[in-house]
């Protein structure tokens, strides 16, 4: 029989196979086939996280692509919940095999401690990896609900932007913002193209199903606004039988079509922010940092005194914060809002790196759900997330069609189109 002490360098020993490769202390003192089983599978996982590592290496977007593709994503999630699981037994079971009883008095307490730090450790990670891996495929699920893959045009995807209001004193939803991301499809270089919400006259694609109740354009006075299209389009539902197939709505195919009629650019695909759960996205990234040109009072431009006073300078904003400092018109222009609300996205974008993104996931899915709509198929989101990083990295190009250099009331489209061709180097379609 082994003494006190012989025990407990073997008790010592056994929770640190079972910590460096779970599953060999069963092979050294307990069942062979628990332990053949732990080994295996340890062995897989370390294989699985090598492959990725390469592969992240070699060919990331590809990695990516495995990644937000909703059958490896379940295949991850159970997979790691089984290995939590696995863990857990043999953690206990290299407990029992210990014999704690048998080794030194004042070695208990180090050794079990030890033993189910290390448990709640590696069972925690891989627990919420899985967790990660069903909050990834039920935002993806949700939010990129399109199935349609459309190409680059000159060599650029064009998104269209929309900030939902739906405000309680609004029938409906009306874009509190509308504006278009243009992304070259290689290097990654955005040109945010900003649509003050008050445009009349707006012009249509050819071929749009609003040509036949608008032959003349959208221009029939102060209600024939932009933002009062997305309404249209949802009251008239004939117009865009396949937009829901489709994984749009009326309402945002009409705002598309004045959008591409506009700036003569293909636009593939849309988002649709809902800007009363965006304070719920931006406190799940943690906050967002933003440079304040200059003292802003903020609150409705219903209120007779602000609610507050953002102070000049870089500011870190919560959720709430960000939203008023995007959205608010007590002291101030929609233009001025405008190029507030790009500066906030520009922030976001730049700021919001892979391993922040990695850590707050589940929060950050969550809030995605309730936040974001688009019709990106989830097949583009790898490629979009790679052009999305080599963007980060070059200077944002803005092109806001505001006073004075241009007029909402009364659009000069072939200026338009020429700024529009310069800021995108693109090739803007003609309109009619």
């Amino acid at each position: 029989m082994l003494s006190a002490r012989d025990m407990t360098k073997r008790a010592w020993w056994l929770v640190s196979l079972n910590l460096v490769l779970p599953g060999s202390a069963q092979l050294v003192a307990g069942s062979r086939r628990l332990g053949r089983i732990g080994v295996a599978t340890t062995f897989v996982l370390w294989a699985v996280v090598l492959i990725a590592l390469v592969a992240s290496a070699v060919n990331r977007e590809l990695l990516l692509s495995i990644v937000t593709n909703a059958v490896t994503l379940a295949v991850v999630q159970v997979a790691l919940a089984v290995y939590a699981i696995l863990w857990v037994l043999l953690t206990l079971d290299t407990l029992r095999l210990t014999r704690l009883v048998r080794i030194d008095e004042r070695a208990r307490p180090a050794v079990a401690i030890v033993a189910i730090v290390a448990l709640i450790a590696v069972a925690g990670v891989a627990g919420y990896g899985s967790a990660s891996a069903g909050s990834a495929n039920s935002a993806i699920a949700h939010i990129f609900v399109g199935s349609k893959f459309a190409p680059p045009v000159n060599g650029r995807y064009n998104i269209l932007l929309l900030g939902g209001d739906a405000g309680s004193d609004r029938v409906g939803l009306r874009p509190d913002s509308t504006s278009v991301a243009s992304i070259d499809a290689v290097t990654g270089a955005t040109t945010i193209i900003g649509i003050p919400r008050n445009t009349e006259q707006v012009r249509f694609v050819a071929g749009s199903p609003l040509w036949g109740p608008f032959p003349n354009g959208y221009n029939c006075g102060d209600k024939c606004l932009i933002d009062y299209l997305y309404t249209y389009g949802q009251e008239h539902p004939s117009l865009y039988p396949n937009a829901v197939a489709q994984g749009s709505q009326p309402g945002i195919e009409a705002m598309r079509d004045a959008t591409e009629g506009m700036l003569g650019l293909t636009v593939q695909y849309y988002a649709l922010i809902d800007m009363q759960g965006f304070a719920d996205l931006v406190d799940a990234l943690g906050g967002v940092s933003v440079d304040v040109p200059a003292d802003l009072a903020y609150g409705p431009v219903t209120a007779t005194k602000p609610y507050g006073v953002f102070k000049a300078g870089v500011q870190h904003f919560n959720g709430d914060e960000a939203l008023w400092y995007s959205r608010s018109r007590f002291d101030g222009r929609d233009y001025d809002r405008m190029a507030r609300q790009r500066q906030v996205e520009i922030a976001i974008a730049q700021q919001f790196q892979p391993a922040i993104i990695l850590t707050k996931f589940q929060a950050i899915a969550g809030a995605g759900v309730q936040v974001v709509k688009s019709d990106i198929p989830s097949s583009l989101l790898a490629h979009l997330v790679t052009l999305a990083d080599k963007g980060r990295k070059l200077p944002v190009t803005q092109l806001a069609l505001v006073p004075p250099d241009y007029i909402p009331a009364h659009p000069d489209y072939a200026r338009i189109l020429l700024a529009v061709q310069r800021a995108t180097r693109a090739t803007p379609r003609p309109t009619p």
